[in-house]
């Protein structure tokens, strides 16, 4: 048996607390030498000389599923069926317990309630049935994970829950069977505590889970880009194969407009590729013999023949959707700052409550058992974590809420407490800082010539040209309404520009090389041209029969509004670093102009998640900003991915924030709505925690021997209200906040 990656599936898991529990497990086992758990995915990521059955059968063990994960579409599709099953049980079991819960609420509210004497007693056994019911259908899965928990001698939510929930109903049921149990102010019943606790769970269970999306989409989509057939040449003979079966070196025909099945090199033929899936950049590359072709891009014009250089797991393509389940897999986790605290405050509270119990008993006054069980009682119920299950995911809903009507969508809760503390903002160049679309950005006309007549003449050759730039110049001319002359004898000549006859005079357009070979006097031309050049513009001359015309030049535009959007985030002390597949020479170019700190250019797309990830290891906490398909390994290994809405559907999957408006304001709006929610979520952790700390030893009889005062389990129930009205109210404040320098 040799070393080799395994892939999980985790079934049960509720919080960090069972991430934890289950990375025990695996690691346990004999051969595994690291053991991954990504709990947004439930999944993990088992690296060892082990069998995968042995690492199933120790999750089982600690009181959870698993199964082996094999990474196919069909099983792709089938966990995305459970997982929306899933969220419309938890909807429904939300639904249920918030009928009855609020039915009851409203009852007490309207004190219509019946008192537990006399047929009142029926009344009551018939809500402790119906609350009963509630607890197994709505909550069945709170006890469950408690007691797996309990087994695995760990504390999370689940205990809380389960705790909270069983104590209320249990204390109300005694009430009912036995009043006389506990001195008649006591006997207070709260059942409808219990079930509107299990109906607010269960709702954020399911708007957490609805938010956290589809996280294996960008996998399905990059799959989707993968070629099924390939036409290769065999005896002479071109004939269409599955993938599954090219071989290396097999020479395979690609025709105008087809995707390249995998990696090779070109044999026969030129064309213009479209690469823009793999470098970002949308103008498409020239490729001639020899030159390299990766699979999965798009030839635009052309057939050629290449020599298949690497298949299957080899390419490119796959390569990069390896690296995005790997990145997925390896981010670091968000601690659950509520499962934390749970894990300690829980243990506390049931030692507390024991030595409530047995203080009571051995020397609290007549009747003990009443006191003994009011007092342990009121400790448990006054720890009820209604309020603590809420504090986080309230405030997340509202922030999430918050940052869509920037124009900003996020993921999940996760992202947007890890965005407040970006330190360093990674910006892809194309279609992030720029437009992402070539056009012509200046023209220079020559002697006796002005721009229209420039334009026009430059957008007639080109009409007939599948020159990369072609399309901006043609659009140019169509923007203004110039009408264009026919181009005949038309040449492309490779690596040069074009020729033609254009109303009976000789038309050169391309580069300087092509001037030179035909001897056109330039005179202060080539000095405009390094000019352009240093600004990021791709300069191109037109001479007319013999004679220079001018200069059309060609960029990708940067967006109106990076240059402010820079600006905010370096208000705000983040660092702006650019990371671009593009020449060094046009990168600063666009730096320059915007503000960006940093360039590191020229960077081929399994570098780009190397450089974030060496970003990382220096301490930086790293914000990813792209939109092609290039990115998405990088989006999926920064701390916290923004993908551009205006770009390919697998960076919006990979990444954890979507910026609908295309906009660079988004990456600081997020930002800024991030503190803010993290500020919020802590003070309702305090707001949910106040009255416990406070409440906890007065239930326990604290003021008892001084002053006869016990807290009546009436108090810990509005308290337990109290601390939840607290925690929404506050959670609510953030619809006012309003991003500073914010563009809506």
């Amino acid at each position: 048996m040799t070393d080799k990656n395994i892939q999980l599936s985790i079934g049960s898991m509720s919080c960090a607390g069972c991430v934890a529990s289950v990375e025990r497990a695996l690691n346990a086992v004999p051969g595994v030498e690291s053991a991954v758990v990504n709990f947004a995915e439930h999944t993990a990521e088992v690296s060892g000389n082990v069998a995968a059955q042995a690492l199933i059968d120790a999750v089982i063990a600690a009181g959870y599923e698993a199964a082996e994960l094999s990474g196919t579409e069909e099983e792709s599709e089938e966990k995305e069926a459970a997982e929306f099953a899933y969220y419309r049980s938890l909807l429904k079991k939300a639904s249920v317990a918030g009928v009855v819960g609020a039915s009851l609420f409203g009852m007490m509210l309207l004190s219509v309630m019946p008192s537990l004497d006399g047929g009142g007693r029926i009344f009551w056994a018939m809500v402790a049935a119906v609350s009963l019911f509630v607890l197994v259908y709505s909550g069945g899965r709170f006890f469950t994970g408690a007691w797996k928990a309990f087994k695995g001698h760990n504390a999370n939510m689940d205990t809380l829950i389960a705790l909270g929930t069983g104590t209320a109903w249990l204390f109300s049921t005694l009430i009912l069977i036995w009043p006389g149990m506990v001195p008649a102010e006591a006997r207070h019943l709260y059942f409808e505590a219990a079930v509107i606790i299990i109906a607010l769970i269960n709702l954020g269970a399911a708007l957490e889970m609805r938010a956290r999306g589809k996280t294996s989409e960008a996998i399905k989509r990059l799959i989707g880009l993968q070629v099924k057939t390939a036409r290769v040449v065999r005896d002479g003979k071109e004939i269409d194969v599955p993938i599954e079966q090219v071989g290396l070196n097999e020479t395979l025909r690609v025709r105008p407009g087809e995707k390249i099945a995998i990696d090779g090199v070109i044999i026969d033929g030129h064309s213009n590729i479209d690469e823009s899936m793999i470098s970002g950049e949308p103008l498409p590359v020239e490729k001639q013999v020899g030159d390299e072709v990766v699979g999965g891009t798009l030839n635009k014009s052309g057939t050629f023949l290449f020599s298949a250089t690497r298949i299957g797991k080899d390419t490119a393509l796959a390569r990069i959707i390896e690296m995005v389940r790997q990145a997925q897999n390896s981010k670091p986790a968000i601690g659950r700052m509520v499962d934390k605290i749970a894990g300690v405050f829980v243990p506390v509270v049931l030692l507390l409550a024991v030595v409530t119990f047995l203080v009571w008993f051995n020397f609290g006054p007549e009747p003990k058992a009443a006191y003994v069980l009011l007092t342990t009682m009121t400790v448990l119920i006054i720890a009820c974590p209604c309020a603590l299950g809420l504090a986080t995911p309230i405030s997340i809903m509202v922030g999430v809420g918050k940052a869509a009507e920037y124009g900003v969508l996020i993921r999940n809760g996760e992202a947007l407490q890890r965005a407040g503390q970006i330190t360093t903002v990674v910006l892809d160049k194309t279609g992030t800082v720029t437009e992402g679309q070539p056009a012509v950005t200046n023209l220079i006309p020559a002697a006796n010539w002005d721009e229209a007549r420039l334009l026009s003449v430059a957008a007639s050759i080109e009409t007939g040209s599948e020159h990369p730039l072609a399309e901006a110049i043609v659009a140019a001319a169509s923007e203004r309404n110039f009408s264009l002359s026919s181009a005949e004898g038309f040449e492309a000549i490779a690596g040069h520009g074009v020729r033609a006859q254009i109303d009976g005079r000789a038309v050169l357009f391309g580069n300087r090389k092509l001037m030179d070979d035909h001897s056109i006097a330039l005179s202060e031309l080539p000095t405009e041209a390094a000019r352009l050049a240093a600004n990021g513009e791709t300069p191109m001359y037109l001479a007319v029969d013999g004679a220079a015309a001018g200069i059309v030049a060609v960029a990708d535009p940067i967006k109106a509004d990076s240059k402010a959007a820079i600006a905010r985030l370096h208000k705000i002390g983040i660092k702006v670093v650019m990371l671009t597949g593009d020449n060094a020479a046009t990168a600063a170019a666009v730096a320059n102009q915007v503000g960006i700190d940093e360039v590191i250019a020229e960077v081929l797309p399994a570098d780009k998640s190397a450089k974030v990830a060496a970003l990382q290891t220096s301490g930086e906490v790293v914000g990813m900003v792209g939109d092609g398909i290039n990115d998405a390994p990088a989006l999926a290994r920064a701390d916290v991915g923004f993908a551009i809405g205006t770009g390919t559907d697998v960076a919006i999957e990979s990444a954890d924030v979507t910026l609908m408006r295309g906009s660079l304001h988004g990456v600081a709006d997020a930002i800024a709505i991030s503190i803010a929610t993290v500020r919020n979520i802590k003070q309702n952790l305090f707001g949910a925690f106040i009255y416990n700390s406070l409440g906890i030893p007065i239930a326990a009889g604290i003021l008892f021997p001084l002053f006869g005062i016990l807290l009546n389990p009436i108090v810990a129930g509005g308290a337990m209200a109290m601390s939840s009205l607290t925690v929404v109210t506050n959670a609510n404040r953030l619809r006012l906040f309003k991003p500073e320098g914010a563009q809506s």
